[in-house]
């Protein structure tokens, strides 16, 4: 008897039923954002650039794939044998025939139930104000004395040094060693804190280590660290792992750095730039000093100029000048007096010398006087026959005044004498 028509099944594909099981797990959001739990065993790193490798525990084991672009990023945790929690997003290899998981994070077994831990330990210490910001405290411009807390065989303490060396060599760092990572690691690290506050005193602490796992790191997240760093009398810089990393003692620094080599450079000023600072405030110093000296020697100058006007010793200048001017106004006058004087002198020398009878005579003209030496100065006074003494120019003789002729100047002529 052969099947009706009717009752003959839909027969699917292998692709179909690949298919439909990929939109069933791909659908599911539980198993779109999942953390698997489990041992790598079969790790594969191909030419592609992508890992292969299988997760399993004792009873199953699940397929797993990191693509390229993940990979480079995750591969430090990437070792056969390593127990490790992955996260990622259950889909279906249709050609394989394989349900996978495609890994987007890995980390640590262990370290999901350390973040919980760590996510309730910094509610608490927040709840108290432990990270509050109005109790950090500045870091202090140029710390003299730095203090650093952290392994002394750490590659972190090199590079820390290497910076401070080149950043700020005037500081002095005292390394207060202590372990970083392990059981006994929080203990030490709380000594070490309070060793190096009560003996040393620094302006400023570096707590640093190197990057690490979350359990690496846990002596950090511990809550008596914590509590330490917030009790320090100087203020604590962090410099804990790497830029990711984040730790309860980061929250509770008073400055957190993303590395340790970051934390000395926050410590600490850069020495070229304190002396291009110093430079500046030199020349600027030198500037206003000249320009306050100029100004204060102009303000010298102009009172010393003002006494000088005030002083009686001006005044006694003043009159020496006067009087200079008055003895100048007095010669002058006094030469001129003197000229003038010479000019009349001249003058009347001159008269004087018309008046002279000597020169007279050198005209040729002659003094006619009696023998007792009177002068003969008209014809009244002569006689004929009187003897006279007449006076030349360069001697005398004597004569007899034979006859007298008398002279009319209005008629210009001659006249006798009565009596001649």
């Amino acid at each position: 008897m052969q099947p009706s028509e009717w009752f003959i099944p839909y027969i699917h594909t292998v692709s179909e039923i690949s298919q439909y099981i990929r939109a069933l797990l791909e659908g599911d959001e539980t198993l779109q954002d999942i953390w698997v739990q489990g041992e790598i065993s079969n790790l594969s790193r191909p030419s592609s650039g992508h890992v292969y490798f299988t997760l399993k525990d004792e009873n199953a084991a699940l397929r797993c794939i990191i693509w390229k672009m993940n990979a480079f990023r995750l591969q430090a945790l990437l070792e056969d044998g390593r127990a490790v929690e992955v996260h990622g997003s259950v889909g279906v290899y249709e050609r394989g025939g394989q349900y996978q998981l495609y890994v987007d994070n890995l980390r640590p077994a262990g370290e999901g139930a350390l973040f919980l831990e760590f996510m309730r330990l910094k509610s608490k210490l927040e709840a108290e104000g432990l990270f509050a910001e109005e109790r950090k405290r500045p870091l202090p411009t140029f710390p003299l004395i730095i203090g650093i807390v952290t392994s002394p065989t750490a590659a972190a303490l090199q590079d820390m040094l290497n910076t401070l060396r080149l950043r700020f060599p005037l500081a002095e760092v005292v390394l207060s060693p202590t372990a970083v990572q392990g059981e006994d690691a929080p203990t030490q690290i709380v000594s070490a804190l309070q060793r190096i506050n009560h003996l040393v005193k620094p302006d400023v602490i570096l707590l640093a280590r190197g990057g690490g796992s979350l359990e690496d790191l846990w002596a950090f997240n511990d809550e008596r660290v914590v509590r330490a760093v917030v009790a320090s009398e100087a203020p604590v810089v962090s410099g804990i792992g790497h830029e990711t990393d984040f730790t309860l003692v980061d929250f509770a620094a008073d400055l957190r750095a993303p590395t340790p080599t970051a934390a000395a450079v926050l410590a600490t000023p850069d020495i070229r730039d304190v002396q291009a600072e110093l430079n500046e405030i030199r020349n600027t110093l030198i500037n206003r000093t000249d320009w306050l000296l100029y100004e204060k020697k102009n303000n010298l100058q102009q009172l010393s100029f003002q006494l000088e006007k005030l002083s009686p010793l001006s005044k006694v200048r003043q009159e020496i000048q006067r009087m200079d001017e008055i003895n100048l106004r007095l010669e002058q006058f006094v030469r001129h007096q003197l000229q003038m004087r010479r000019m009349l002198v001249g003058q009347w020398q001159e008269h004087l010398n018309s008046l002279d009878p000597w020169q007279v005579l050198k005209r040729g003209y002659a003094v006619v006087s009696t023998v007792d030496g009177k002068i003969i100065n008209t014809v009244s006074k002569a006689r004929p026959g009187q003897y006279v003494d007449v006076r030349l120019q360069d001697g005398s003789f004597g004569a007899e005044i034979e006859e007298i002729k008398p002279f009319d100047f209005r008629n210009q002529s001659e006249s006798k004498t009565p009596n001649s």
